[in-house]
């Protein structure tokens, strides 16, 4: 990496862990914050996992076939390896990035190579929430060196700051993952999808075959909810093995309720969440954050979901949104069934979501990643023999002005503190 000067645009190096032959949270959120850089006029490149046939954005660098791992209730795929480690370093000369801005670097990924093999100004993004890992404590005295070498630390929730300090140290700022909220305002619903009042309609996203996603829940909540309203519609988007046959097992004379709508484009997402009366995120663990709560907050459904401290967070502690005990079927269908049940309650939610769902859009969140950047980029120009500390105190208080007044999340020293040496 060349030695950056501050000065606007930027050149932006991001590297994505996650293949995008199969994209997921991560994924989205790399493409929206590349999206949202370049709309500012700044420079950016996508180092990723991904096919020669996948179709890539132009300003992304695909990094070849992933290999499938297990990894927090999931199947992550990532690329690592010596091949791997030649194109990262091609990709890091070619770029001279003015900031490198690595997604989950401590996982075997092009992340972790990255961190490896760049010299200059790092900025990390940190998405995983556990509260317990073996993987992660294996992992800290192989990464424990390459980790001081980030010069600030950025978590998408407080759950994931949580996990890096008790298994990695140090600290981080909370930046939420961003969302378009104005694209899921502007969505149009579906008639096929839009609920009645003898006909109300629940939405579902996620991976049919990922337990932690929470379907089986959902499943077990459809026969407390159509004893209430029998015509209740469950509808179910995502790729998984999951078919009809599943669903009648579980179900039985039920299973007629439950419409599987298989895979939806963005398009599509935001019209089904723009149409149904209720989303229901019945998720059981391994959740940092909850970017579909957000997206269905913006169209407008009200939001279910289980009582994840992740969601209850985004869900303002079920001022945004209704919580229930988490994993419990029945409890879910008595709330679902006291949801579709007051039109009143669901329109008061609603407000409140809408009031305040506007701190989680792109134009903040960028705001904030762009301040970190500045602060890091500024922090590298710091002439020898001067204390960076005192620099970085002058220019956090500004940032903290900023945010007090309502414009920018502001970073604070936790974001460029060290792990314990």
């Amino acid at each position: 990496m060349r030695d950056p000067r501050p000065h606007r645009p930027l050149r932006v190096g991001i590297v994505c862990p996650y293949s995008f032959d199969v994209p997921g949270g991560v994924q989205f959120h790399v493409r929206d914050l590349a999206e949202a850089l370049l709309a500012r006029g700044h420079t950016v490149s996508v180092l990723a996992p991904a096919d020669d046939e996948t179709p890539v954005p132009p300003w992304m660098v695909a990094a070849g076939r992933a290999v499938p791992v297990r990894y927090n209730g999931a199947v992550a795929r990532m690329n690592f390896g010596p091949v791997a480690a030649a194109r990262v370093r091609r990709w890091l000369a070619a770029g001279e990035f003015d900031v490198l801005h690595l997604h989950e670097p401590v996982t075997p990924s092009l992340s972790l190579l990255a961190l490896w093999i760049a010299d200059g100004p790092v900025v990390a993004t940190f998405h995983t929430a556990l509260q317990r890992s073996r993987s992660l404590q294996m992992a800290y005295p192989l990464v424990r060196q390459s980790l001081e070498k980030i010069s600030a630390r950025i978590a998408v929730s407080e759950d994931a700051r949580r996990t890096l300090v008790e298994h990695m140290g140090g600290d981080a700022v909370v930046l939420p993952n961003g969302v378009y909220t104005e694209t899921f305002a502007a969505a149009r619903p579906d008639p096929r999808w839009v609920g009645t009042p003898e006909r109300p309609t629940v939405a579902f996203l996620g991976r049919l075959d990922e337990p932690r996603k929470g379907l089986h829940v959902l499943l077990g909540a459809v026969p407390r909810v159509l004893a209430s309203h029998p015509g209740a519609r469950f509808l179910v988007a995502g790729r998984g093995d999951t078919d009809a046959d599943d669903v009648r097992e579980v179900l039985g004379d039920h299973a007629s309720a439950v419409e599987l709508l298989g895979g939806v484009s963005d398009e599509e997402k935001a019209s089904l969440l723009a149409s149904v009366d209720v989303y229901c995120a019945p998720q059981t663990g391994g959740e940092s954050f909850g970017i579909v709560l957000v997206e269905a907050m913006s169209a407008g459904a009200t939001v279910v979901a289980s009582d994840l401290g992740a969601f209850a967070r985004v869900l303002d502690d079920g001022e945004t949104g209704v919580l229930f005990p988490l994993g419990d079927p029945d409890a879910l269908g008595d709330t679902l069934v006291r949801v579709l049940g007051d039109p009143a309650l669901r329109a008061r939610v609603r407000a409140e979501a809408a009031r305040r769902v506007g701190r989680f859009d792109w134009s903040v969140v960028t705001d904030g990643v762009l301040a970190v950047y500045e602060m890091v980029v500024a922090g590298r120009d710091a002439p020898v023999g001067e204390d960076p500390s005192s620099l970085r105190g002058a220019r956090l208080r500004g940032l903290r002005r900023g945010w007090a007044e309502g414009a920018t999340p502001a970073p604070t020293d936790a974001a460029t503190r060290e792990g314990p040496r």
